[in-house]
């Protein structure tokens, strides 16, 4: 069976952060995903840069790993419970004023990684600055895409940075997984253009055989201000020719501990 994962864990801005990231452990090593995508990877730009990063291929793009940087705790607490990942990490901007914020991807199989710079400024003290984050790899012993972003809302850069990725993934022509925080609300306008694109997507959660869940964010977070709804705007959608045999959104406090301004969403085939 295969299984992936997709995370906005706001990491550092949460309550009990570390604990946090060992429930995330934990949750990773009983569910033994292929491929995890994840939002909100940060690091103090003041903290120590690290010496010893396993298994991580970096870009031109983006700063030297720090000791901190949520995805480097993660795999180094998973490899030390005897679990490999390969993983990378792509920048985006300044995130509170005091954090390289960026998108990561961890894969059980080895990666080609690289960054897509979706918006129209790239400028780190601007947080407009998004970069989607692209790996090949294998997948049930074929090559794939996968694919970690984190977008702006609909009328606030969504439907450029969309464009932009869709045209530098068509140039790929490798089948697809683009998971992550999307920030367009499903059914709404932003979510129906991810699905009429000519990669051919299709959101797992809607067509999977099993599902659990509904919406990743409850009323109103950071990003959200002033939102009265639960509203679903992270997602898992691919193009690859498979079944998908369940869809869930994790880390929701039912099944799974809340980890999160934002629910999980995993889906296994």
């Amino acid at each position: 069976m295969t299984k992936v994962l997709t995370l906005n864990t706001h990491s550092w801005m949460e309550d009990n952060p570390l604990d946090k990231l060992a429930k995330l452990t934990d949750d990773i090593l009983a569910n033994d995903y292929d491929i995890i995508c994840l939002q909100e990877i940060n690091q103090e730009m003041t903290s120590q840069v690290a010496t010893k990063v396993p298994n991580y291929q970096g870009l031109d793009s983006s700063p030297a790993i720090h000791v901190d940087n949520y995805a480097l705790l993660l795999v180094l607490a998973l490899l030390d419970k005897g679990k490999t990942y390969y993983w990378s990490w792509a920048y985006n901007h300044i995130g509170y004023d005091k954090y390289h914020e960026g998108v990561a991807i961890l894969s059980k199989e080895p990666i080609e990684a690289f960054d897509i710079l979706v918006s129209d400024v790239d400028k780190e003290t601007d947080y407009h600055t998004r970069r989607a984050l692209a790996v090949k790899t294998e997948l049930d012993q074929k090559s794939v895409l996968a694919v970690s972003v984190h977008l702006s809302w609909w009328d606030k850069g969504f439907q450029g940075e969309w464009a932009k990725l869709e045209d530098a993934l068509l140039a790929k022509g490798l089948p697809l997984i683009i998971m992550g925080d999307f920030n367009n609300p499903y059914g709404h306008e932003g979510y129906q253009m991810i699905l009429d694109s000519k990669l051919g997507l299709k959101d797992s959660h809607a067509i999977a055989k099993e599902t659990s869940g509904g919406h990743t964010i409850e009323a109103n977070i950071d990003g959200w201000e002033g939102n009265e709804h639960d509203l679903k705007v992270d997602y898992i959608f691919t193009n690859l020719d498979v079944s998908i045999k369940s869809s869930q959104v994790v880390f929701d406090g039912e099944n799974s501990p809340v980890l999160s301004d934002h629910f999980g969403v995993s889906a296994s085939w």
